[in-house]
């Protein structure tokens, strides 16, 4: 599975960058709106973090615009995955800018059929919300069954799933046992997967008889 970043830090990128744990980012206008900083700046200095795919979102709303937009923000670097949303604006925005070569993630999708609708129009990466429905009692993992359900009978759809609103290890877990390609997870949830009380007491008990050894490595 491939894991993708969910911010416009910078410093949090190249962090996890580091630790080999990026394969991509993705970003949106929210994201960007919180570093307070302008767009192709930070997807700019992004892309040069990682040479995995980097989703920088449309604002527009209206075709003629959000193609415009998209062409603006595909020259900003080799690796910038166009973000447009699940409307059918956006999925003509993603058919014209797929048959370009263009990388093109379609976002805020709820429903299978929905899904479907964005591989049929040459979506790169499908990001369907399992949080968000969680909020609203749906069990949002069961969106990713049925979209990989769905794609798996269909071998000439290459639509990547991009499991995205993770908000806890369990989605991760479970998006990664149906057998999702991506995840995008916040810097915050990839830290708590590292994280098991046992780990923590193991290694504080190797490190308690190590000292009493009074040795050094070096």
């Amino acid at each position: 599975m491939k894991f993708f970043v969910d911010t416009a830090e910078v410093s949090e990128i190249r962090s996890l960058a580091e630790a080999g744990l990026v394969d991509g980012v993705t970003t949106n206008p929210s994201l960007i709106a919180k570093s307070g900083r302008r767009m192709a700046e930070v997807i700019a200095e992004i892309c040069a973090l990682t040479p995995g795919p980097v989703s920088a979102e449309v604002t527009a709303t209206e075709y003629d615009s959000m193609l415009a937009e998209g062409r603006y923000l595909r020259e900003i670097a080799p690796n910038v995955c166009v973000k447009v949303p699940l409307t059918e604006a956006g999925l003509r925005t993603c058919r014209a800018l797929s048959a370009d070569g263009t990388l093109v993630n379609v976002t805020l999708c709820f429903s299978p059929a929905q899904a479907l609708l964005a591989a049929k129009s040459g979506a790169t990466f499908i990001s369907p919300f399992v949080g968000r429905l969680d909020d609203i009692a749906y069990d949002g993992m069961q969106l990713i069954a049925d979209i990989l359900k769905i794609y798996r009978n269909y071998p000439h759809i290459k639509t990547e799933v991009l499991v995205a609103s993770i908000r806890h290890p369990v989605h991760l877990v479970e998006a990664a046992k149906l057998g999702a390609e991506v995840a995008t997870l916040p810097p915050a949830v990839i830290r708590q997967l590292l994280k098991h009380p046992l780990t923590d007491s193991g290694l504080a008990a190797f490190l308690a008889d190590w000292r009493k050894t009074g040795q050094s490595i070096l």
